[in-house]
């Protein structure tokens, strides 16, 4: 047998390491043990300690550590620092603290270690006391050593203290000022950073691939398009447009900018992509309401063999929960399942915020159930589930359970907004003007517009008009275009001509350009009978050139999309939905169902008013779900506009004449139809 000198057997050592062998350590610890004396040479006892330490072995480290009786800084630096690199924190300041009582001082590779342990704890006190204790052995002007104390004062969110730790490093390199630019952004000061970075080219600084990175963050943090423009060519000349990383943060300011042909661009011209490269783009198109080209680029990932990630998973269910793509959101839950990552807490919130989206209440309540720890982003997506549903019990039960009222965690901004948009579908006025009341008061939280919106609309369905357009009035804030919007959509519910007017100037006024607030407007007119009104408001959007958007609903059979427009007879099987669609009106009308023609927007006869509702695209849809789906199968149909009243009350006759439950998703929100009933109280 060939023996090997110290020497050798500290390299393979060091070897064992890089590669993450443990079995090749143990061999060589074996040899060691048989060959030399015992114990060992100090310099190899210090690579056992640190093998062990590093490979997440921490009692066998511990062990060799106080069985060698020459141990020095560097065997209690190599026990501390993997310790620290495995996340073992408080173990890792445990050693340190033991280190110090044997009178050991720390050198220029524990400082770092210490002032990183206190600062993944949160602790504060600790880094400070760390921090005494370099300057006393005078080690904190050493450039590591001041990096991390000035990391560490980040961390633990001590501003003054880790500017004036950052002005007191004698000799800044380029970590420190990626140290400094990086805890700005993350501390949610994007200003902070860009200024930084200016000063740091000032100075002569040449940036890497972390500065570009951490710039483009506070770029698209603040949305600094311009800046992130100019940067962007800075990455050319200094010949980074070619690292991944840089440009994976350059898709990803892109798309935060809503730039997303720029991210699309920076996306294709990548020579070499990494598993992020498709996660930032996809993430993207999310951001972006590009959902179809979200979902596509995910299959295409997956034909491509891309590394899946559970961030990758739950940005593409975010695309499936905009789309209300049910089917494609279920093989992505499959594909998380077989990747092992469907429990954990980001695929968790986005399957219950995803099935709660398509209208699977029971669904997205298993998910939330099978989720080991739950976060608020799972609370809310489960409590905003509830809300489109209209099932405000059930949203105001689990807000029940968060703080200070129960153990959960504390309701943010858009805790409120689910909850009060749950009240108002519910039609829940008591309890949603209570919780609004309480927003400030009980929680500290000042309300939005999105806040008013909900409290304007919620007044509005319960036919309080004049005391939403009062409730308007003492705003605090500028009314914004959802506030108008939902007090003129309540007027035209409750024919209240006079207040639509004031809605429509004040829409107008915000966004002059929407066909949507003229429609209203003229649809408010019509509800009312003042059809010389209605026509004048038509005429005038023609004048401008205001076209009003096509309304659209569509289904989904064996993985295609049939697409339906109102009067519409383009489909290949139009003569069977006619046909169809004829025989539901007639059996319906027969049990006594009645066509809503003040829902006609124009002044015609009855008969016509009669035929041109009657053609709606939700029951062209509905009609063709009928012929095309088997038994037993929910039809779903989702529209990009609201479903009128009338279709609302035909779908509710035809779910209990032919025992289908008819799941509709439009622009507000979900209507479940079920033998005869609707899971929201009114179409509203």
């Amino acid at each position: 047998m060939t023996l090997l000198t110290a020497n050798a057997l500290g390299s393979l050592l060091a070897n064992a390491i890089s590669t993450s062998s443990m079995r090749l350590g143990r061999v060589v610890h074996a040899r060691i043990v048989k060959t030399l004396d015992s114990p060992p040479p100090p310099f190899l006892a210090n690579y056992l300690i640190n093998m062990y330490s590093k490979l997440d072995h921490p009692d066998s480290a511990r062990l060799l550590l106080r069985l060698t009786p020459s141990r020095n800084v560097v065997s209690w630096t190599s026990l501390v620092s993997g310790l620290v690199q495995n996340g073992h924190f408080s173990s890792a300041l445990l050693e340190f603290l033991e280190m110090r009582r044997e009178g050991v001082f720390p050198n220029d590779f524990t400082f770092p270690c210490a002032f990183k342990a206190a600062a993944s704890l949160r602790w504060p006190v600790t880094g400070k006391q760390i921090h005494a204790l370099s300057v006393k052995c005078g080690r904190i002007l050493d450039v590591f050593v001041g990096c991390s104390a000035f990391d560490m004062y980040c961390k633990t969110k001590l501003r003054g203290d880790a500017r004036k730790m950052f002005d007191e490093i004698p000799q800044r390199n380029l970590a420190t000022w990626n140290a400094f630019l990086s805890n700005s952004v993350t501390d949610g000061r994007p200003m902070e950073a860009v200024g930084a970075f200016i000063e740091f080219r000032k100075i002569g600084g040449h940036p890497n691939s972390i500065t570009f990175c951490a710039f483009l963050n506070a770029c698209s943090d603040g949305l600094l398009l311009s800046l992130g423009e100019q940067l962007h060519g800075l990455v050319f000349r200094s010949g980074f447009d070619t690292d991944v990383s840089v440009c994976n943060g350059l898709i990803d300011f892109y798309g935060k900018c809503k730039k997303i042909h720029c991210s699309e661009t920076v996306f294709a011209e990548m020579g070499t992509r990494n598993a992020v490269s498709w996660c930032s783009l996809v993430a993207a198109y999310v951001q972006n309401h590009e959902d179809e080209k979200a979902s596509l680029l995910f299959l295409r990932s997956r034909k491509e063999i891309v590394e899946t990630s559970d961030f990758m998973i739950s940005s593409t269910l975010s695309a499936c929960a905009g789309m209300a793509g049910l089917e494609l959101g279920r093989s992505v839950h499959a594909h998380a399942v077989k990747a092992c990552v469907e429990r954990t807490i980001f695929v968790g919130s986005a399957l219950v915020d995803m099935y709660g989206k398509c209208g699977c209440i029971e669904d997205s309540e298993q998910a939330f159930d099978e989720m080991p720890e739950k976060n608020l982003v799972t609370m809310n997506s489960l409590i905003g589930g509830y809300a489109h549903q209209g099932q405000v019990d059930m949203a105001l039960a689990l807000f029940d359970q968060m703080a200070p009222r129960g153990s959960g965690p504390a309701p943010n901004y858009m805790t409120f907004v689910s909850v009060l948009s749950a009240c108002s579908r519910a039609g829940d006025v008591e309890n949603g003007m209570e919780i609004f009341d309480s927003m400030k008061s009980s929680y500290g939280i000042e309300p939005g517009a999105e806040h008013y919106s909900c409290v304007v609309d919620m007044l509005g369905r319960a036919g309080m008009v004049e005391r939403a357009y009062e409730f308007i009035k003492k705003m605090p804030i500028q009314p914004t275009i959802s506030v108008w919007g939902a007090l003129q959509n309540a007027c035209r519910m409750h024919s209240k001509p006079h207040l639509g007017v004031l809605a429509a100037e004040n829409l107008f006024k915000l966004d002059p350009k929407d066909s949507g607030n003229h429609v209203l407007l003229s649809n408010t007119f019509a509800a009312a009978g003042r059809w010389a009104e209605a026509n004048t408001v038509r005429e005038e959007m023609k004048g401008v050139g205001i076209r009003k958007g096509t309304g659209y609903s569509w289904v989904t059979v064996k993985n295609q999309i049939h697409t339906f427009q109102a009067k519409d007879i383009s489909h290949r099987m139009n003569k069977e939905i006619q046909t169809m669609l004829s025989k539901l009106r007639n059996e319906m009308e027969a049990a006594g169902y009645k066509p809503d023609l003040k829902l006609s927007l124009y002044d015609l006869e009855e008969e016509e008013k009669a035929a041109e509702v009657a053609h709606h695209s939700e029951k062209l849809a509905l009609a063709f779900g009928l012929l095309a789906l088997p038994l037993g199968v929910p039809i779903r149909i989702t529209k990009n506009l609201r479903i009128c009243g009338d279709c609302h009350s035909f779908f509710k006759f035809v779910s209990g004449s032919v025992k289908r439950d008819i799941i509709v998703r439009d622009n507000n929100r979900f209507h479940r139809f079920v033998g005869g009933t609707c899971s929201c109280k009114d179409y509203w």
